[in-house]
């Protein structure tokens, strides 16, 4: 049977970044390192049209303008019509208020497939008190899984709330995985390639986006422990992990197993 991560690489979607500049290129190369085709295009102009032809759509706010957030709605809104996946990296979604109103207003314009973010960013999208900490996951006390199930109900999509581990909720249950090394949490713009990482997957997922998402999300978290293996500190371990997209199969994960739980199950969810 032919993997994801297979289908990947045969088909080689493209997929549409509207991003930061701070991981523009970082984003670019690792998808290209997966298998990808990456496009960065940002411009009112050409959004829409862009986001029609693509695979799927990346939408991340870690810079964010004005007139972004204009081409997001209108290469959200394209993506929609042609039944492309949308994908959402609200990048600081606490940190102001104007990146609050951008994302909430992305959210009800644009049917989102997958919302990736860290914990910081999922509280301000369902209006809990949070300590911010500029567009890191700043501290807070929350059920983050209950909140994760919350936002995916009431946004009819996947959530992805990603950190030490990472949760996984859509309308029916969550998920779990663990795994992954700490050295990825000083690379800047991981977050950001794996949000692209997972709309490469969902590009080519006919059915199930959550077994996209979490089968994204761990082989994400193999590619670091693998690239952590051979690095010295996080200079090379940006080399390495760019290979590990590169060279790794799905096989990895295979002793993996995921367990989905039903919505409001309080015993947790494991990946082992």
């Amino acid at each position: 049977m032919t993997t994801l991560i297979q289908k990947l690489r045969e088909e080689r979607p493209l997929i549409h970044c509207i991003t930061n500049i701070v991981v523009a290129n970082f984003q670019a190369n690792g998808l290209l390192a997966l298998g990808a085709s990456p496009v960065m295009a940002d411009a009112i102009e050409e959004a829409a049209e862009i986001a029609a032809v693509s695979s799927c759509t990346v939408l991340n706010t870690g810079t964010l303008k004005k007139d972004t957030v204009t081409s997001m709605l209108l290469a959200g809104k394209s993506a929609n019509q042609q039944g492309i996946p949308v994908v959402l990296d609200p990048v600081g979604a606490g940190a102001t208020a104007f990146r609050k109103e951008a994302i909430l207003r992305i959210l009800k314009e644009v049917d989102v497939m997958l919302i990736r973010c860290n914990a910081g960013e999922l509280a301000a999208i369902a209006g809990v008190d949070w300590r911010f900490k500029g567009v890191d996951a700043g501290e807070g006390e929350a059920d983050i899984t209950a909140l994760a199930e919350e936002v995916a109900r009431t946004h009819n999509c996947v959530v992805a709330v990603t950190g030490p581990w990472d949760i996984v909720a859509d309308q029916h249950g969550t998920s779990c995985v663990t795994g992954g090394h700490p050295l990825m949490s000083h690379l800047t713009g991981a977050g950001c390639l794996l949000s692209a990482v997972a709309g490469a997957f969902l590009a080519v997922a006919e059915e199930d986006p959550f077994n996209a998402v979490t089968t994204a999300l761990a082989f994400y978290k193999k590619a670091g422990e693998k690239a952590a293996e051979h690095a010295s500190g996080p200079g090379d371990f940006k080399i390495h992990f760019l290979n590990a997209l590169y060279a790794l199969e799905e096989d990895v994960i295979q002793d993996c197993q995921f367990i989905r739980q039903p919505q409001g199950n309080d015993k947790g969810m494991t990946l082992s």
